[in-house]
């Protein structure tokens, strides 16, 4: 077997990748493709990237295991404080005031991106602690890895992820074992995990926030387009947008206007 993808074989995945899921490799990123399938091969036992590619385009289920195990999923619980700083003290008071109008009690989010669950925890955690009665929130988590699901689902972490998290949060919420720490059931309900490509439309109306962070940067400009414009369509009026510190919509046409506050800049989706 090859040590490297040939230039054509590249171009082929590289080309599917894209039309699957947004998702751009290019010749700085090249090497994490490379691997990757390479080690495809040696799980199936496959002579040849062809063989693997002829298996991927005829099985979607291979397709789906396949986009998995490109993706990279960095994340870590309270993964830059300013964003949740700004999430309690802007973001949180505004949707209840909205909410006051309506009638409406419960605060709908969306985690996209999710990889293993952190972030969706994070926030989690933060809305069972400052959240007024009467109001509740629903939290979706997506990610294109359905490893990650799984993980994010289980809701059990070894003792070397869950650092970041204040200990006033780890007595209330998580149980220790020998092992490590398990989110406990109550909060667990509040997410629910859900397998979804960002290629696609994901159904949901009306989210109050959206987080979607360092995942923009893995797309090249026509999908990240399609992607904030799905947000867009998915979001209420006076609805907040968060998205990666080294992510901006800057130069972009869209309809989200830029928000700074005093901790963090986000994107508010106004009606």
């Amino acid at each position: 077997m090859a040590d490297l993808l040939t230039d054509a074989e590249f171009d082929m995945f590289r080309k599917v990748i894209y039309d699957e899921s947004g998702i751009t490799f290019s010749a700085t990123n090249r090497s994490i493709l490379d691997s990757r399938l390479k080690e495809k091969l040696r799980e199936k036992q496959l002579d040849s990237i062809e063989e693997y590619y002829r298996l991927v385009m005829s099985n979607k289920e291979e397709m789906k295991i396949m986009l998995d195990s490109v993706t990279t999923n960095l994340t870590r619980f309270f993964r830059n404080q300013p964003h949740f700083d700004a999430l309690v003290n802007y973001v949180i008071p505004h949707v209840i005031e909205n909410k006051k109008k309506t009638g409406d009690t419960t605060i709908k989010i969306w985690s996209a991106g999710c990889s293993t669950g952190e972030e969706p925890y994070t926030i989690a955690m933060i809305l069972a602690d400052v959240l007024p009665p009467p109001y509740k929130f629903q939290i979706t988590a997506s990610d294109i890895s359905l490893k990650c699901l799984m993980t994010g689902q289980a809701g059990f972490y070894p003792e070397a992820r869950i650092t970041g998290i204040p200990q006033k949060y780890l007595d209330r919420f998580f149980i220790k074992n020998d092992r490590g720490y398990q989110v406990k059931p109550e909060l667990m309900q509040t997410i629910k995990f859900d397998y979804h490509n960002l290629r696609n439309d994901s159904g949901a109306r009306n989210l109050d926030v959206v987080f979607c962070r360092n995942v923009l940067i893995y797309f090249d400009e026509p999908a990240q387009k399609n992607v904030i414009d799905r947000f867009w369509n998915s979001m209420a009026p006076n609805s907040y947008l968060f998205i990666g510190h080294s992510e901006s919509l800057f130069g972009m046409d869209t309809k989200f206007e830029f928000l700074k506050t005093d901790w963090a800049c986000l994107y508010q989706k106004h009606s």
